[in-house]
């Protein structure tokens, strides 16, 4: 966090903290910053034949710090899911199965290069020829780490709101690292209680 806090104001803009998802994807994409946080539809925008970028980047794995060649991965949400509301259990739960099926996925990543959650389409050659990325990302995918939604049960909102605060207040040069993660134990432990797994 404090390497990356040294970026703010070096390579990375003075208000990126404030950009959303769109504002840095644009800045980016302009040419105008080094690196973004990968979010897979990027990618086709980036190669799009109206974008400045096009053919100039890649995606590669956030480092973990320290072994060389390892890095951190943390699972999104491609989720789909049926309300226990809907009136239409049935085709809603059709519709879900089709979206999470192999064809739907393989469209997505085709169109859309979303990162597919079956593991047989990282080695599908249509997807490694129009997302030449994909395939490289099969290992990441396999070894990345779920959100704590599980084991922090009704508490994960809360929690991720923390981690949140922690880094932020670490990148806008308002808490040294080592103490924001101090507090940032501190207060996970006394959310967790008894209640966590």
């Amino acid at each position: 966090m404090e390497t990356a806090k040294s970026w703010v104001g070096t390579i990375s803009p003075e208000g990126v903290l404030a950009y959303q998802e769109e504002e840095a994807r644009g800045l980016w994409q302009t040419g105008n910053a080094v690196f973004m946080r990968n979010w897979p539809y990027a990618y086709t925008l980036g190669n799009g034949s109206d974008s400045p970028v096009k053919g100039l980047f890649d995606v590669v794995p956030l480092p973990a710090g320290g072994d060389k060649g390892s890095s951190a991965a943390t699972l999104g949400g491609w989720n789909v899911a049926v309300s226990k509301y809907s009136t239409k259990q049935e085709a809603a739960i059709s519709l879900a199965l089709y979206l999470a099926g192999p064809e739907a996925q393989k469209a997505r990543a085709l169109t859309q290069s979303n990162l597919p959650t079956l593991v047989s389409l990282y080695d599908d050659p249509d997807i490694a020829a129009q997302q030449p990325f994909m395939p490289r990302w099969k290992d990441v995918f396999l070894q990345a780490v779920p959100r704590p939604s599980a084991p922090t049960l009704g508490n994960y909102n809360e929690v991720s709101s923390k981690f949140w605060s922690a880094v932020h207040d670490v990148l806008s040069g308002n808490e040294e690292a080592a103490i924001a993660l101090e507090d940032l134990e501190a207060d996970l432990s006394d959310l967790k209680g008894d209640g966590w797994k």
